[in-house]
């Protein structure tokens, strides 16, 4: 996902990318807001594009015919999947699985660039650090720390001790499943490094300006809403 963490001497992208992000999140907010049928639209159109991605990567990353059939239909699988659970997540689970994805890459941007330091795993992911593994972490925890706040504060709790007395151990169990979904958003993100090192490429399309393709902007979501859904069906 954010694969410039340290690179101080490359020209910013920032506004490319913050413009970027700004339009698909319009678009994806546009799609929720338009009704059930336009948002599974949405998501089945961005599965099979990020799929066709996928198997484009697969081709380029392999010539052996046992290892592409393999690598795509276990891409179908892992892809599919988590798109059928994105369909089916309750508003609040998906708002958590996209918000808690965004931060990641948000901490992980600023803190990785702004401190740098040791790499996690430089013959993979040559940009990511442990400092921007941190920030992601820590602001996916405050995502969903606030959102957990939200979601008592407007259930009509009359004073902020009983809002405190009550929200507290969820926010806490919250900020855990933060980070690590942050971590998870990360695994995701470095699959997807590694595929595109084995390809020899360096996005896995160029659709999306400042972002690559759409399984660049995917590769966290995978993962992470698929925790999601069985965090949903398990608690709800």
């Amino acid at each position: 996902m954010v694969d410039a963490e340290v690179q101080p001497k490359k020209k910013s992208d920032l506004g490319v990318r913050l413009v970027s992000a700004l339009v698909m999140l319009a678009v994806l907010f546009g799609a929720f807001a338009a009704g059930e049928l336009w948002f599974d639209a949405f998501v089945v159109a961005v599965t099979l594009v990020t799929f066709a991605e996928f198997v484009r990567l697969v081709l380029k990353a392999t010539d052996n015919p046992a290892y592409r059939i393999a690598g795509i239909v276990a891409g179908a699988f892992y892809i599919g999947l988590a798109g059928m659970v994105i369909v089916g997540l309750d508003s609040y689970y998906l708002l958590a699985a996209v918000g808690v994805v965004i931060a990641t890459d948000v901490g992980a941007y600023f803190m990785g660039r702004g401190i740098g330091g040791p790499k996690i795993a430089p013959s993979i992911s040559p940009s990511k650090t442990w400092a921007g593994l941190f920030g992601g972490m820590l602001l996916a925890a405050v995502f969903l720390i606030l959102m957990v706040g939200a979601f008592h504060y407007t259930s009509g709790y009359k004073t902020w001790g009983e809002l405190f007395a009550v929200a507290w151990p969820d926010a806490a169990g919250a900020a855990v499943v933060g980070a690590i979904l942050a971590i998870t958003a990360q695994f995701g993100d470095f699959f997807q490094s590694w595929l595109k090192r084995k390809a020899g490429v360096k996005d896995s399309s160029n659709l999306i300006p400042g972002h690559g393709g759409f399984f660049d902007r995917t590769d966290g979501l995978l993962p992470v809403a698929l925790i999601a859904g069985f965090i949903g069906a398990t608690f709800t």
